[in-house]
């Protein structure tokens, strides 16, 4: 097991946070300083700022309900952070980030591989948000959200935007970017008022009341695992932002649009008509590829 895995796993830290403390020179195995990429053995000793570290802890998975104004850190010395707000008794950190004045769904644990599949970009794992706006907003505005908006000089992805009421709508991403939400409506001259998450994956925030938490069940941490990360993945279907009454679906899966392969199908006939040029290719009015 490769030491900055096997530190994370007691629980005193992410598997990021390791690396920083072993490239810091805080951590020792078998007395001698440690480096990148080193593998623990059965009998080695590993210790960090001289303190022995040892057998991994129980994985704790807890979703908790984030009010606005707590800060999602594990900085013990900034005020209202997360960690002294749960109040474990376990080291515990969160799974990314929910700005500190949204609201809404986020997961902690003690377990470094579930944040690494989560985070990692390449699942496309959806988390989806509530969002009401300073204005009602118009559907060429839910348009653009869906088909994506120029932000940090980037482009974000494709995503499912549903109309919930005048100034709201439900949204789903595949993406995390710093502040993403706010930053796309703000492109299109919105303000955000109120931005709540109400699921990550397979978990819904459901009635948990604003500042109280939970265990995940152990049908939740399944889903959290490699193979259920990717399998909730899906591309974003064409967006087309509803017109109707809002949603009812906590969260709603129109439909996916079909794959760009079949977008253009070759014509019927098509076929032939290639063949045919090919026989009379020595005509002037051929076509050279």
């Amino acid at each position: 097991m490769r030491l900055n895995k096997y530190i994370s796993e007691t629980g005193v830290c992410s598997r990021r946070e390791a690396d920083h403390w072993i490239e810091a020179g805080r951590v020792t195995l078998n007395g001698a300083r440690a480096e990148l990429g080193l593998k623990v053995e059965a009998n080695d000793e590993v210790r960090v700022d001289g303190e022995l570290i040892g057998a991994k802890k129980k994985p704790i998975y807890i979703a908790l309900n984030k009010p606005c104004g707590v800060t999602c850190t594990t900085e013990t010395h900034v005020q209202d952070n997360i960690v002294d707000f749960v109040g474990h008794p376990e080291r515990i950190f969160p799974v990314g980030r929910l700005d500190k004045d949204s609201e809404g769904l986020i997961l902690l644990t003690n377990d470094g591989d579930i944040v690494n599949e989560i985070l990692r970009s390449e699942n496309e794992h959806e988390k989806e948000y509530l969002v009401r706006v300073n204005r009602p907003i118009t559907e060429l505005s839910l348009a653009l959200l869906a088909s994506g908006v120029k932000i940090m000089g980037v482009m974000t992805k494709p995503c499912r935007v549903i109309r919930v009421g005048q100034d709201g709508f439900r949204l789903i991403l595949t993406q995390g970017l710093n502040r993403q939400i706010r930053r796309m409506c703000s492109a299109l001259g919105y303000r955000v008022e109120r931005l709540r998450r109400v699921r990550i994956v397979g978990i819904d925030l459901g009635t948990l009341a604003p500042g109280e938490w939970r265990y995940l069940s152990e049908a939740e941490i399944a889903g959290l695992t490699a193979r259920g990360v990717r399998s909730s993945a899906a591309p974003a279907p064409t967006p087309r932002p509803s017109s109707g009454a809002p949603s009812r679906s906590a969260s709603p899966d129109p439909a996916p649009a079909p794959r760009p392969s079949e977008r253009n199908p070759r014509p019927p006939g098509s076929n032939e008509r290639s063949n045919r040029r090919a026989r009379t290719a020595h005509r002037p009015s051929s076509t050279r590829r």
